[in-house]
């Protein structure tokens, strides 16, 4: 096997996925997984620098896409549109990337220590969108909670794309998402 074997990074996702699903999060080490994907324990940290990584590897990338998408996004009726506008382009070029099968969320909400890491990495996006809207020129009482709403219509987008199996394209189901949220808002 070469050394830095392009399929390596996936077959470790795949076989910490199945293991997670068959143990519990908690139960299972590096070794195991590193060892179902056909690796050593020890070249599994040339990939992932922990266990939690395998589930959220690439996830730092997602708060300064969306912040650029946000700041190179054309003018809109409001902030939330702008946000909204930047959250449908990065979840397109997400969801390009990422298997929408259930299994993933699965084992996060297993498990208190993903669930908050994955609290993290909303809570990133939610200031990148803060960030931008402001460096466009929103003021701040505008822009927060304008981040806020988009950060839950992007997870509760991104949930029912999981829940389909991604059948239609993100924007979909990011503007049934906001159809929802403006619904339970009256």
């Amino acid at each position: 096997m070469a050394r830095w074997d392009p399929g390596t990074a996936d077959r470790l996702r795949k076989a910490a996925l199945e293991l997670f699903a068959e143990h519990g999060y908690d139960a299972v080490t590096i070794t195991q997984i590193a060892e179902r994907a056909g690796i050593t324990r020890r070249s599994y940290f040339r990939y992932f620098p922990d266990k939690r990584e395998v589930l959220f590897a690439g996830a730092e990338q997602l708060p300064p896409a969306v912040a650029e998408a946000v700041l190179a996004a054309e003018e809109a009726e409001s902030p939330l549109r702008t946000a909204l506008g930047a959250l449908a382009e990065v979840g397109t070029r997400v969801t390009q990337f990422v298997d929408p099968s259930p299994e993933r969320r699965a084992v996060i909400a297993s498990s208190a220590e993903l669930r908050e890491r994955e609290r993290s990495k909303a809570a990133a996006i939610t200031t990148a969108i803060q960030d931008a809207l402001e460096r466009r020129g929103v003021r701040p009482e505008l822009a927060k909670p304008a981040a806020q709403v988009a950060a839950i219509v992007f997870g509760d987008a991104f949930d029912r794309w999981i829940d389909e199996g991604g059948r239609q394209e993100f924007p979909a189901y990011l503007r049934t998402a906001a159809a929802t949220l403006r619904e339970a808002c009256g």
